[in-house]
């Protein structure tokens, strides 16, 4: 009978010793880590001492003549819109065709339509729910932007416009693009636009 107590008390303390080793509270000794579990992991962050390199930079440059793959582009006005000179790109590198256009379409209805509205007068869904209105795309302003810069501002967001470079492609937008001007000309159309023989049909 005695010995069972004894065996049982020291079981308690041994339990509690291992409980209390594992304590949340802070302490200056490195803890034992038995099974580390990926939780220590020996690695250099940013901006770090290195006794490995003799400058002593745990950040090293990039390789002499290479590129990210991430970064790169092999026609960089075509993904920023921007030409050399920093100057934006006039016309639009996309073929104006019928595909185009109705594939411009369904991306501007899917992604813009929601704020501009389909007809791009800036009376989507979003806006009558909130305090600000977005630009009508008909205005002067955004008609006389060129190409490039619409694309650009597409890309990369204008105020409280975001950017939708990751949701949309680089051709997607180009027929963005092309979608837009096809609905600012639609909309300041006149009857002389309309081509003689058909000027009859219109309505």
């Amino acid at each position: 009978m005695q010995t069972r107590r004894i065996t049982q008390l020291l079981l308690v303390v041994a339990a509690s010793s291992l409980l209390g080793a594992c304590s949340n509270f802070p302490s200056r000794q490195p803890p034992i880590w038995v099974f580390p579990d990926m939780k220590r992991q020996d690695k250099y962050k940013p901006q770090m001492h290195s006794d490995f390199f003799a400058d002593g930079r745990a950040s090293r440059r990039p390789v002499a003549g290479t590129l990210s793959q991430e970064m790169y582009r092999a026609d960089e006005s075509l993904a920023t819109g921007v030409a050399a000179g920093n100057t934006y790109l006039a016309r639009n590198p996309l073929p104006l065709t019928k595909e185009n256009l109705l594939h411009g379409q369904v991306k501007f209805n899917t992604y813009c339509s929601p704020c501009h509205d389909r007809t791009g007068s800036g009376r989507g869904v979003v806006p009558s729910k909130a305090t600000w209105v977005p630009g009508n795309l008909h205005d002067d302003r955004i008609v006389n932007m060129v190409d490039g810069e619409i694309y650009h501002v597409l890309s990369n967001g204008r105020r409280s416009m975001p950017g939708y470079r990751f949701q949309i492609s680089e051709q997607d937008r180009w027929a963005i693009v092309a979608y837009v001007r096809a609905l600012q000309r639609s909309w300041r159309g006149t009857m002389t636009d309309v081509p003689a023989d058909s000027q009859a049909k219109v309505r």
